[in-house]
């Protein structure tokens, strides 16, 4: 059976289970392994299954709680997104769907309107992103051009590994404002990579006549990526954590802002690889 992608990036504008502890010995003194002391899934198994199967052949919302298909499938096309992963771990998934179940309450009482992005329909833990382009889209024959020019640009950039905190919730739309996001915002890291990591994506996916996220397309259009300067988005940068196909009224909008983050408020997210998503297939590109 063919596959579809309604992820987050690609169904508008705006997922691995965390690592388990090995346990030495199993309590009955056998030291056989069982399920809970396996080691865990590399972070390159999760790229082979991050999309999820076709039911329809056409774009039907109502397959995906309402979601619409930004991009309309066009044979040829391919959608692609660029974005950095974050796998949280166990105590850090019961944070956030501890927030996102106080943020539910917070909408008129009616829960169901808020959707999680933790697990998928089947109840698998999902990783969580920041994106770094838009939801767009490659010809089948650029594909591997795009990405032997974004990968040059990466390898010649000498941005390193590097760590993220977050800083508030918030509250924002994809492009088309059909649907809006309660997110994560987060700080400047050291060196700035999150801007340069965005000056990078922006200027690869120019060179193939698309769009910029955040800045404009004046700003970004032809412009070498080695002499342009590299912009501040950092109020832009965010972690999705659920979403709502309606816009929360704005006292809905102060009361779920005001959540406590918790422990998250001294987290330290670490980042070493960008992603590259075309289609199906995932590339993950180190730092």
């Amino acid at each position: 059976m063919a596959l579809v992608q309604y992820s987050d990036s690609e169904s508008d504008s705006e997922q691995e289970a965390p690592p388990r502890k090995i346990s030495k010995q199993n309590k009955d003194g056998s030291g056989r392994k069982t399920a809970s002391s396996l080691p865990p899934l590399p972070a390159s198994f999760h790229d082979l299954y991050a999309s999820s199967t076709r039911v329809s052949v056409r774009d039907d919302p109502s397959l995906h709680g309402g979601r619409k298909r930004a991009i309309p499938h066009v044979e040829g096309n391919w959608p692609t997104h660029i974005y950095i992963e974050w796998y949280p771990v166990k105590e850090e998934w019961k944070i956030l769907g501890s927030i996102i179940d106080q943020a539910g309450s917070s909408l008129r009482g009616e829960q169901e309107k808020l959707h999680s992005f933790l697990y998928s329909d089947l109840g698998a833990q999902l990783p969580l992103h920041i994106s770094l382009s838009r939801p767009v889209v490659l010809r089948t024959e650029e594909r591997q051009s795009f990405m032997e020019a974004f990968e040059t640009a990466l390898g010649s950039s000498a941005i390193s590994p590097f760590d993220i905190q977050v800083e508030s919730l918030d509250w924002v739309s994809n492009f088309e404002k059909t649907r809006w996001f309660y997110v994560l915002r987060a700080k400047r890291p050291d060196k700035d990579s999150l801007n340069h990591l965005l000056h990078i994506s922006n200027r690869s996916l120019g060179l193939f006549g698309q769009p910029p996220l955040y800045e404009s397309v004046s700003d970004s259009a032809k412009q070498d990526p080695k002499s342009a300067p590299v912009g501040n988005y950092t109020g832009c940068f965010h972690i999705s954590i659920a979403w709502s196909l309606e816009e929360p009224s704005a006292e809905e909008k102060e009361r779920m802002e005001r959540i406590d983050l918790g422990e998250l408020s001294a987290l330290k997210i670490r980042f070493d690889c960008v992603k590259a998503k075309i289609g199906n297939n995932v590339s993950s590109i180190p730092l």
